[in-house]
């Protein structure tokens, strides 16, 4: 907080003196000082990035948001900034939500998190997750078992983050019971999904089609959640990603949420901006 506002603080018995030239640093310290300390005596286990971004989100309004879930580690899941949190509001407020931002900014993760949590909470029967797999055939609508082990590496991301949230043994038997299925967006083709928390991954590498066949797929009951990042396509040559079209055709309906995220809603470790400046700056002078 000394370094990013420029202020200094000292600690003097239970009190904490804050001092600066600049009277608004150091109220926008003391303001974010208060924050952490509510959410503290709330229960939170405060981390140094917690600090760094409710530092950095001058539109907080003034309280850290709730603890969605604990990961098996017990390190407290949140949405820390305001695109995270109005995408987090906007499924927990709507049928369909379209999220679409960069890497880095936890899309998929939150959305992961919130159909745990509906799991969990008994809101859903069932979690569905699914990718478009693009260089694994993806048109070929079946994938037979030979080429299942070809079309692993795309779900990995997904199961790397339920991981985080729940036990392996867990998983395994959500999967076998059917409450939980990983699975490219080729075998969501003449289903209908009720009941259930559906989410589609990357869906910048879905065209206009597959992804009309996947939304017409929503059933009573059910929540889907769209991510992917428009700046990261990779469809064959000659084929048009239709997620922003989705959103420019969807997001005026009612029930329908379309979040924007950006560069100020990456979440990574502070070290990750230090090394893509470095980059960066090497990079200018070549």
């Amino acid at each position: 907080m000394e370094e990013k506002l420029s202020i200094a603080l000292q600690a003097d018995g239970d009190d904490l003196v804050l001092s600066g030239d600049d009277e608004r640093a150091v109220e926008r310290a003391a303001q974010v000082i208060r924050r952490l300390r509510d959410a503290a005596v709330d229960g939170a286990h405060i981390t140094p990035e917690d600090v760094t971004y409710a530092i950095a989100d001058e539109a907080n309004d003034g309280a850290l948001p709730g603890t969605l879930l604990r990961t098996q580690r017990g390190r407290e899941i949140r949405p820390h900034t305001a695109g995270q949190r109005a995408f987090v509001q906007a499924i927990d407020d709507k049928t369909l939500t379209i999220g679409i931002g960069p890497a880095g900014t936890g899309k998929t993760y939150l959305a992961i998190v919130k159909a745990v949590q509906a799991l969990r909470n008994r809101k859903v029967e069932r979690v569905i997750l699914s990718r478009p797999a693009v260089e694994a055939g993806e048109k070929l609508g079946f994938l037979p078992g030979d080429l299942r082990d070809k079309v692993d590496p795309y779900m990995r991301p997904l199961f790397d983050a339920l991981n985080e949230l729940v036990h392996a043994s867990i998983i395994e038997k959500h999967i076998n019971r059917g409450a939980l299925e990983v699975a490219p967006l080729a075998y969501m083709r003449g289903r209908t999904l009720s009941d259930a928390f559906v989410i589609l991954d990357e869906a910048q590498n879905a065209t206009s089609d597959q992804l009309k066949m996947f939304l017409t797929r929503l059933g009573s009951g059910s929540k889907m959640v769209v991510t992917g990042d428009v700046t990261q396509i990779d469809l064959p040559h000659g084929d048009r990603s239709g997620l922003r079209d989705a959103a420019n055709r969807l997001g005026s309906l009612e029930g329908v949420g379309v979040v924007e995220l950006d560069d100020r809603d990456v979440v990574r470790h502070p070290l990750v901006s230090n090394i893509i400046r470095a980059y960066a700056r090497d990079d200018s002078r070549t």
